[in-house]
């Protein structure tokens, strides 16, 4: 009968009922649960996440978090499995590349190579008369793990989406990158009001109301936050 725990208790529970990631795989996608999202973790599928920037199946985990061009080609090739990928559009989403040469093409072969080199307990990357595809190896199954909302700030919206108030260091400490980066994006988030801020000085402090369908990732089960 205590009003602000009964709010609490329904503020919590609206969370847990929201869709926590999207699952892509044969060129569609749907949104997953808490729940679904950590029946991922024993599945024989191959599972590209992108919330750890990692390829893995069950135990079997390849990090490519400091790697993004690595993993910029393994989520574009998941994604269009069983389908290959044109060597073009390959180079313009890995590369951001807006005019094309043979430079970026030898690049390319380079990054596939390294790629293949990572991937080879779990997949092999095979060329195909366009480009190349991902070939998975004991699974007939790849699946893509996808943000609920992907944007240029989304890990500091993810962060603020619980509706309590953030510092801008917390918010560093807790992404694993500088406060000048965490700030520049907080000014950024402030102009397109997506997020406001109280208080001045060191006692400044950033909120946002909770987003729908966005869910802090911090509630991802445990298993799932290794890296």
């Amino acid at each position: 009968g205590i009003p602000a725990l009964t709010a609490e208790v329904e503020s919590t529970s609206l969370v847990l009922d929201t869709p926590a990631a999207r699952l892509i795989t044969r060129g569609e996608e749907r949104p997953l649960l808490l729940e679904q999202v950590e029946d991922l973790a024993t599945s024989a599928a191959l599972v590209v996440d992108m919330f750890h920037h990692s390829v893995r199946r069950q135990d079997t985990v390849v990090s490519l978090g400091t790697r993004p061009v690595l993993f910029a080609l393994a989520r574009i090739l998941a994604q269009a499995w069983p389908a290959d990928v044109s060597r073009e559009a390959l180079i313009t989403a890995a590369f951001q590349a807006r005019h094309l040469d043979e430079s970026h093409r030898a690049r390319l072969r380079v990054e596939i190579g390294r790629l293949r080199a990572k991937l080879r307990p779990l997949a092999d990357v095979t060329a195909t008369k366009q480009g190349f595809a991902l070939t998975p190896r004991k699974t007939r199954q790849v699946l893509v793990l996808a943000r609920p909302v992907e944007e240029k700030h989304a890990t500091i919206l993810a962060l603020l989406s619980d509706g309590e108030p953030w510092s801008s260091s917390a918010l560093a400490l807790a992404l694993g990158t500088s406060a000048r980066t965490v700030q520049r994006a907080l000014d950024e988030l402030t102009r397109s009001n997506k997020v406001q801020s109280f208080g001045q000085g060191r006692a400044r402090r950033w909120m946002t109301p909770p987003i729908p369908g966005f869910p802090t990732a911090l509630l991802l089960p445990s298993p799932l936050l290794k890296t």
